[in-house]
């Protein structure tokens, strides 16, 4: 019998995954496309089970592995309507499940400790483990949530420079950079948020994260607006004995300086990634398995 587990973080830029054997021991790794679940779930799954196989080939085994391994998947949207179980029920493997990117990165993060985990990446969601219970919020996606974001970031720009074109707000040399992109012309920059994905936007997160830096007035009103939305999140998960706060993703560091004290006298260093998160997950589902089966 094939003792394998599999982890997987599906983000929107790429899937990881690393493929372990009985005793955690990582064997393989691979690498596929992005699983934007909520805006292109039929993609999404053929990345998340590309990135296995990959995995899998990297430890010298052949496709076939797949449908006797446990995995655990973990990916944004997952805790938004039917989106997790329409992905699980599809996966290959003799034992899947779909979780949140938050969970993965809490696990990650945290091991079995408890405390707040917040992730920015080209989206965001918070996750707090308190007890030993599990209290998630976020995640909703760019359109109505992800504040701080990359995806948010980059929008609020398009829509600042916007609003200078206009005359409604100042302009900026950051606003007048994004204009310039586009030609000066507002409507190829609609164009391009009408068809834009999530990390289409979140590429001018760091341009905006440089231009705060640089003292630009509208990156500063973007990234304070971005923190206080951070530090609200921290607010609604926390309580008086939290030991630690972890923020992940490329944008977390970057951070760091804009949050309130309260929040900064508990930030830590993560103690592993998403993907280790998502591998500690399936091995436990590996055993759990096991166990039901003996």
């Amino acid at each position: 019998m094939t003792e394998l587990a599999i982890g997987i973080d599906g983000g929107g830029t790429s899937c990881r995954a690393a493929v372990v054997d009985r005793m955690g021991k990582v064997i393989g790794h691979g690498k596929a496309g992005p699983a934007n679940i909520l805006s292109d779930l039929e993609n999404s799954l053929v990345n998340i089970v590309e990135s296995a196989r990959q995995a899998l080939r990297d430890a010298g085994f052949e496709n076939e592995t797949i449908s006797t391994v446990s995995a655990v998947v973990g990916v944004a949207g997952a805790n938004v309507g039917d989106y997790g179980n329409r992905i699980e029920k599809a996966l290959p493997f003799k034992n899947g499940q779909v979780v949140t990117d938050a969970l993965i990165s809490l696990q990650g993060a945290l091991g079995d400790a408890d405390g707040i985990v917040g992730a920015f990446g080209t989206g965001s969601v918070y996750n707090a483990r308190r007890n030993g219970k599990l209290h998630g919020i976020g995640g909703w996606g760019s359109i109505v949530g992800d504040q701080a974001s990359g995806a948010r970031l980059g929008r609020d720009l398009l829509e600042k420079s916007l609003l200078a074109y206009d005359k409604v707000r100042l302009a900026s040399p950051l606003t007048d950079k994004l204009m310039t992109e586009y030609g000066n012309d507002p409507e190829r920059v609609v164009e391009f948020a009408h068809t834009a994905r999530p990390t289409d936007f979140a590429r001018y997160a760091p341009m905006v994260f440089e231009g705060a830096q640089a003292g630009d007035a509208t990156a500063i009103e973007i990234i304070k607006d971005a923190a206080r939305a951070i530090d609200e999140s921290l607010d609604a998960l926390s309580w008086p004995e939290c030991p630690s706060i972890c923020l992940l993703g490329g944008l977390a560091k970057a951070y760091h300086p804009w949050l309130a004290d309260r929040h900064k006298a508990l930030l830590a260093e993560p103690k592993a990634d998403a993907l280790q998160g998502a591998v500690d997950l399936a091995l436990k589902l590996l055993n759990e398995r096991q166990r039901g089966a003996a």
